[in-house]
């Protein structure tokens, strides 16, 4: 049994590696399918809502109107996504998110770059998590039923909610790469 808690305590340096290629895999992929439009639509209410970033909406206040549901296709809620900049906002915002995993994965081999992943990623769960705060539907609605509002999440908030353990991971990163560059001035 010593030789197996020797073995994980030696390992640290592997975990955390892993823990920056989990990133990378986690941001690459869900920045990805920011490129299509039912992943663009179901970021709507976040955005819509948030005051840190309702600004690159052009009808932020309009989108209970024109949500589509996963996989739903209606022409007109397109259209308005179109002209409310949602697809324009969800390219851009998919492209950060991409590259702030791959500032993560290659901290394993340049530490600047990995402190900077670390930290971005710190800043972006932050962001995320405000949707808790800020999105009404990160909550169970009122359909009749006493389990509504906070604190029953729904899926969305559920989603939202995982963004602390990216937010811990993000820290992490960005502490162990602050000790590489550290040791790497001595």
């Amino acid at each position: 049994m010593k030789n197996i808690i020797q073995i994980i305590a030696d390992s640290q340096k592997y975990f955390i590696n892993f823990l920056r290629i989990s990133i990378f895999v986690v941001m690459a992929w869900i920045g990805g399918l920011k490129a299509f439009q039912y992943e663009a639509d179901g970021i709507v209410p976040f955005v819509a809502n948030s005051p840190v970033m309702n600004f690159l909406y052009n009808h932020p206040g309009e989108y209970n109107g024109h949500k589509n549901k996963e996989g739903e296709v209606i022409p007109a809620n397109i259209k308005w996504n179109t002209e409310n900049g949602t697809y324009t906002f969800a390219y851009g915002l998919g492209t950060a998110i991409v590259a702030i995993g791959l500032l993560t994965l290659l901290g394993i081999w340049f530490p600047k770059i990995g402190l900077l992943g670390g930290l971005l990623t710190f800043g972006m769960s932050l962001v995320t998590l405000s949707f808790l705060i800020t999105t009404p539907e990160a909550y169970v609605p009122n359909l009749g039923g006493a389990e509504h509002g906070f604190p029953y999440l729904s899926g969305a908030g559920r989603l939202v909610i995982k963004d602390i353990i990216m937010l811990a991971g993000g820290l992490v990163i960005a502490s162990d790469s602050a000790k590489k560059i550290l040791n790497n001035n001595q």
